[in-house]
């Protein structure tokens, strides 16, 4: 059955990472640094000190600090434990496959997917009391994420793992923020 698994993940691997051009690499080697998302964390930041005021907002900042630190170290700890190649450094991909980026880490789960949709869950379940159209902010996850399987680096499982992760911890980071910053008594 893992086995199964597996080749359905390498050939959804295949699949999405065929679809990329030499056209769009630069693109999406900038899309895969956070550096270049800091406009955006700006904005989020913005609008998270407007509604909770400085206080709150300090408090937000040091659980999302915390927050982006147990999902880098629970990524490393399934990581090493796991030691699933990268598609880059897979013997069966590597002559099939665009390699855009390499790397000699191990695959399994994706931090940038973990840490992505652990932000992006606790700011969204803070910001869509204030605001309507927040549900937008999962674009950045979303695409930041891609850019991994794009560039070789990471599997669909790996993503799809990484997301879950990070939304299950995003959203518990956010029920202790709730309980005892926000006073806000929804969910």
């Amino acid at each position: 059955m893992l086995e199964k698994l597996i080749q359905i993940d390498k050939k959804l691997f295949v699949f999405f990472n065929g679809l990329g051009s030499e056209t769009y690499d630069d693109l999406w080697l900038v899309i895969t640094k956070q550096i270049y998302w800091t406009p955006l964390f700006l904005l989020i930041f913005y609008l998270l000190q407007k509604k909770l005021g400085w206080k709150k907002f300090g408090v937000y900042i040091l659980f999302t600090a915390v927050l982006i630190l147990v999902c880098d170290q629970s990524t490393n700890l399934f990581k090493e434990y796991f030691q699933r190649s990268r598609p880059c450094n897979d013997g069966e991909l590597k002559s099939i496959i665009r390699v855009v980026k390499s790397s000699d880490t191990f695959s399994f789960f994706s931090g940038h997917a973990a840490n992505s949709m652990a932000t992006t869950v606790f700011a969204f379940l803070i910001l869509k009391h204030y605001y309507k159209h927040v549900y937008g902010l999962f674009l950045f996850p979303l695409i930041f994420a891609y850019s991994r399987i794009y560039l070789g680096l990471h599997f669909p499982g790996d993503i799809l793992t990484g997301y879950l992760f990070g939304a299950l911890f995003g959203f518990a980071f956010y029920k202790i923020y709730q309980k005892y910053f926000l006073n806000l008594n929804v969910l």
